[in-house]
């Protein structure tokens, strides 16, 4: 373990020997808010002088974390297969002695049951996120799922999700922190996105000059609500607005959407797309974003990813939605499920004026960016790796920080 001494200008521990490592575990590195939190986190960690290392089944995000001076190593941590969970704990001991690793911060259920073996085993600290309300639906899930519960610290990225897990895992004030995920200003800024990159996005996804886009961005998966946004964009009844879909999925499901579309006459209205490379060009090609998940999402970077560009959002009411939409000034709130009500906030987002627009924008891009920043969220988590690892020193901060 690393050893430590104070610096006085700051209050904090640093490292005598070497700089602490950390080790973020995963299933893949693929897509997603997971995925994209772990990206940023390493980045962070390099940025601090930290180790940053992460452990997963591989993925075309692979390159991100090595892009950011990061090391990746490849596990088959994606499997739920309990002999493949039993032997990922020697491989992830074996990692942990390989890159001297002080804190094993895992993300994701099956992989942290190896994770937490693996820490155990080899004396280091065990960390987790939540990154949603899991479902609770028999003692095996619950079970299941509480290994996120058994980090020295649990991070939960929202109210919400924090919630969940103070009243249904038992997790105590002294281990729960919330630190809600952030977005990167550097990336979504709508200044940033220049026209060439908008035309051609525009014509990858041939779409109609004049056209209003309404856009889903997510995986294709039931619970995201793609199938309300449809039948929203039905009772919308305007044939001069374009619904895209940005995201990919199971086939059976993206078929299953095309023919429902077809059967409601929206055919040639609404179109799936697949993973776009560049969002904050996407986002700026949109004139609505939208948020129609069934089942409440645990932060929901889609809509504080939109408003930091300036877009009008529609979410579903409930979940993180409720902590990062406001309601009447940043965007709409509707009931899950409801495509009747989905339609008319959308056709509300639709009627704004130029000049609405404009002010509707400097507000979202404002709340976001003062509620929401990358940076502010990279900086918490690395305060709880401190308190873990140098316990004394941040005790002595905090005691400062009480007294000034």
């Amino acid at each position: 373990m690393t050893t430590a001494s104070a610096d006085t200008s700051t209050g904090l521990a640093q490292p005598r020997r070497r700089p602490p490592a950390v080790l973020q575990v995963l299933p893949s590195l693929v897509t997603g808010g997971v995925e994209r939190g772990t990206i940023e986190m390493a980045q962070a960690l390099v940025a601090a002088g930290w180790q940053a290392v992460v452990a997963s089944s591989g993925g075309p995000l692979v390159r991100e974390i090595e892009r950011a001076g990061a090391r990746h190593v490849t596990l088959p941590l994606a499997s739920k297969n309990p002999l493949v969970m039993h032997a990922n704990v020697s491989r992830l001991i074996e990692t942990i002695e390989r890159c001297t690793i002080d804190i094993v911060h895992a993300r994701s259920r099956a992989p942290a049951w190896s994770a937490l073996w693996a820490a155990r085993r080899t004396g280091r600290h065990f960390l987790t996120t939540f990154h949603n309300a899991y479902g609770t639906g028999s003692r095996l899930k619950h079970i299941y799922n509480s290994v996120m519960a058994k980090g020295e610290r649990v991070i939960a990225i929202s109210d919400f999700v924090g919630t969940h897990v103070a009243r249904v895992y038992g997790v105590t004030p002294d281990r729960l922190r919330v630190v809600p995920r952030g977005v990167d200003f550097t990336r979504f800024n709508p200044e940033r996105v220049g026209a060439e990159r908008l035309v051609t996005l525009a014509r990858q996804w041939q779409l109609p000059d004049g056209a209003a886009v309404v856009m889903l961005p997510g995986r294709l998966t039931r619970w995201k609500g793609q199938p309300v946004l449809i039948e929203a964009m039905a009772l919308l009844g305007r044939a001069d607005v374009r619904c895209l879909f940005v995201g990919s999925g199971d086939a059976r499901y993206r078929r299953e959407l095309e023919a429902q579309a077809a059967k409601l006459g929206l055919g040639a209205n609404v179109e799936i797309v697949d993973e776009c490379r560049d969002m904050p060009a996407a986002y700026m090609l949109a004139d609505v974003v939208v948020s129609a998940s069934t089942w409440p999402e645990g932060f929901g970077r889609v809509v504080v990813e939109a408003q930091a560009m300036g877009r009008p959002v529609v979410a579903t009411n409930h979940g993180g939605a409720r902590e990062t939409v406001v309601p009447g000034s940043t965007g709409w709130l509707v009931p899950p499920g409801d495509a009747r009500a989905l339609a008319d906030a959308i056709a509300e987002a639709l009627s704004l004026t130029a000049e609405q627009r404009l002010a509707h924008a400097a507000r979202a891009v404002d709340h976001v960016r003062r509620n929401f920043d990358t940076a502010t969220m990279a900086a918490r988590t690395l305060d709880v790796y401190e308190e873990v690892l140098f316990p004394a020193a941040t005790a002595k901060r905090a005691a400062q920080t009480a007294l000034a």
